[in-house]
Order: C-alpha cells, then structure tokens, then sequence
C-alpha cells in the first residue's frame, strides 16, 4: 500500500476506535434509542443526496439495515448506556467474527478451517473472562446487550455473503447509507414504547451542542467518512491487505477510554481481551501462517 492510503487506513481507525467514546458522550444526554434514531435518520437523509443508491433489491437492503444498523446499535447503544465501558465494548464487539462463523455454518453451510476453530477458542475462553470479570465498571446486562450487538453484526455479515453468492454486485458505502433508511423507524417506534414520549421530547427540547456533535459525528464522521474512506481502499487493494486495519480499533477505543473518560480494566477484563484479540488474530494470520510454515517445511 501506499504510505498515503495506510494513513487514510489509520485515520479510519481512528474515527472507528474514537466512535465508543463519542456514543459514551451521546448516551449520557440522549436516551440511546433515540439517540439510534438520530444518528440513521442524519445519516439517511444526508447521504442519499451524495451517494448513489446500490443496484440491489429493497429486500436486501432492508434485511442489512435491520441487522447491521438497528440490532447492532440498538444493543450496543443500551449496552453502554446500562454500564458496559467503551473501550471494552470495542474489544467485545470483535466476537461478531466467531459469530459470523457460527451463523456461516449454519445459514451458508461454510466449513471451520482448523486456524478458525483455535481462534474462535481463544476468543471464547478470552469473554468467558471477561463475562466473570467483576470490576470496571461493566454490568452484566451492559455485557450481554454487547454480545447481542456483535450478533446482530454478525448476521449482517451473512446478509452480505447471500447477496455475494446471488451475484449481486455489493458497493460498502452505498449499502450502509442506504440501508440507513430503515432503522430509524424501528428505533422510533421501540424508544416511543420502552424509553416513553415524555423523555423523547424532553432530551430533545433541551438538545445541546454536544448532543448534535456526538450525532454528527456517529453519522458523518464514523459512518460516511469512515465507510467512504474504507470502500475506496478496499476497491484499490486486496481485502487482505486492508482489513487487518481494523484490527487496531478496539486498541484505539482503549486509549481513548482511559485517556477521555478515565476507564480502567480489571486483570481478567484486561486478560480477556487480550485472549479474544489473539483469537482474532489467529483467524485473520492462522491459516497464512501455517500455509507458509507448510510450504518451509516441505
């Protein structure tokens, strides 16, 4: 890669890494489903003006909208608003790729290569620490709210392989923003009945400054920038190259979560993420790894 393009790489890891910090800001203001409905509703209504719709059936793009965009915020959003940290949120939420391997396996019939199963072990034995960890600050419905977000996250990823195997032709810019069409009714609807109208209104006639930023930013920031950046290296270069990138999110959540908002892991929060990270990373490097090891071998 170019030195330019790996710093636009690292710059979206910092718009992505910096983004728990911003819903941590958000949620403390605007009740989270609320705040879900904004940040889609800005995000749709802008975006559709700059980006061209995808070639892809409405079915589909409601099916990504109602995975990616309102079961994975929707959780993630109340999991840090009931008590789960940023910066650990970040960590957890990387478990969407053992999901999607579980989802795979049974949605797609995909089979485990044997560098998959050692990660996904790793990463199972790395949140069962963190699940038993006391300290932090984390709740344990703020935890299970965040397993059910990398879930919903999952499952998005399956939406896209099925449309992948159908043939359809996916562009990662134009399917999140138009996608963000359909989650912000669902967000309405649900924080009309569990969050109430009365608190709605009242986050919303005292909307601050800080509140539009942390929107504007989950929505262009995060979200148009992020994903814009993103989509153009993964056109210009191998997904294998590019990806790995994302790798350093959770690390950049970390910091910005003790330097920011002063949190702090436990020894097994901190041990847990860093078996889940390593489980991560035998799923990305393992097989290439071992393939070279192989290779020397013979």
């Amino acid at each position: 890669m170019q030195t330019r393009d790996i710093l636009q790489a690292l710059l979206v890891v910092l718009l992505w890494g910096f983004n728990f910090v911003v819903i941590k800001w958000g949620v403390a203001d605007v009740p989270p489903l609320l705040l879900g409905c904004l940040r889609f509703s800005l995000l749709a209504l802008a975006g559709c003006l700059w980006v061209a719709r995808p070639r892809l059936p409405w079915r589909w793009l409601a099916a990504y909208g109602l995975t990616v965009g309102f079961g994975q915020f929707a959780c993630l959003f109340c999991a840090i608003k009931f008590g789960m940290p940023a910066g650990l949120a970040s960590v957890v939420l990387q478990s969407q790729a053992f999901f999607t391997m579980l989802f795979a396996a049974l949605m797609l019939r995909e089979h485990w290569q044997p560098a998959q199963l050692a990660g996904l072990l790793l990463a199972a034995s790395g949140l069962a620490l963190i699940g038993l960890a006391r300290g932090g600050n984390m709740t344990l419905l703020g935890f299970v709210l965040t397993l059910m977000a990398a879930s919903s996250w999952a499952l998005s990823n399956v939406v896209v392989r099925r449309m992948v195997r159908q043939g359809l032709q996916v562009e990662p810019l134009g399917l999140v923003v138009w996608s963000g069409l359909i989650p912000p009714l669902p967000f309405l609807a649900l924080s009309l009945w569990l969050e109430g109208g009365a608190r709605d209104w009242a986050a919303l006639s005292h909307f601050s400054w800080g509140s539009l930023a942390s929107v504007a930013y989950l929505a262009f920031a995060a979200s148009m920038l992020g994903y814009g950046i993103w989509s153009r290296l993964l056109a210009r270069y191998p997904a294998n190259a590019v990806a790995p990138f994302s790798l350093l999110v959770p690390l950049v959540a970390l910091l910005c979560s003790t330097w920011l908002l002063g949190e702090h892991l436990s020894a097994s929060q901190l041990l847990g993420s860093v078996l889940l990270l390593a489980g991560l990373l035998v799923n990305v490097f393992g097989a290439r790894v071992l393939k070279s090891l192989l290779k020397q071998a013979s």
